[in-house]
């Protein structure tokens, strides 16, 4: 079964391109200039947002750098040993708004120095799927369409990623 599931999931791109040029041809669309035309926007697109995604990427890396995520991380410390919860998911619930692939290197080592099965590497894994790269794709999509007045978007997002940290800590912790 699992054989069939992976040659279909290899199938699914070829497949879509040839439905793509097929229904292309078939409603009279010159396919190949139209690909061609929507990649002639890509590198506009691509100047159009780097400022935004420099900016993002040096303040997480300032972040980092400066010690705040260690000194954010043991100003908790306590709490968290309070309620039973590993420091690890802390650093996780930092670290996952800001960035995926530090978060996704958080994990690894997570997962190396607690072990696959603990309740520290569920919790983040669980994290990991709850969680958003908030100010990634804040700078990704607000850049693309130039919108500068936020308001209320970045709490509101980081309120949905709190709630999916603390819905994720209280589920492993019901379940496991």
């Amino acid at each position: 079964m699992i054989q069939y599931i992976n040659y279909i999931s290899l199938l699914i791109i070829p497949l879509f391109i040839l439905f793509a040029i097929l229904y292309g041809t078939f409603a009279k669309i010159r396919v190949y200039d139209s690909f061609v035309e929507g990649a002639k926007e890509g590198p506009g697109i691509i100047l159009k947002i780097f400022p935004y995604l420099l900016t993002i990427f040096v303040a997480i890396k300032g972040f980092q750098s400066s010690g705040a995520f260690e000194f954010i991380r043991n100003g908790f410390y306590s709490v968290f040993a309070l309620l039973d919860i590993p420091i690890e998911v802390f650093s996780m619930a930092i670290i996952k708004p800001l960035s995926g692939s530090a978060s996704t290197a958080l994990f690894t080592d997570i997962v190396k120095t607690t072990g696959p099965d603990s309740i520290a590497t569920t919790m983040t894994a669980v994290i990991m799927g709850s969680a958003e790269t908030t100010f990634y794709v804040l700078a990704v999509y607000l850049g693309a369409v130039s919108i500068r007045k936020t308001r209320y978007l970045v709490p509101v997002c980081l309120l949905a990623d709190f709630v999916g940290i603390v819905v994720a800590i209280t589920v492993v912790r019901w379940v496991f």
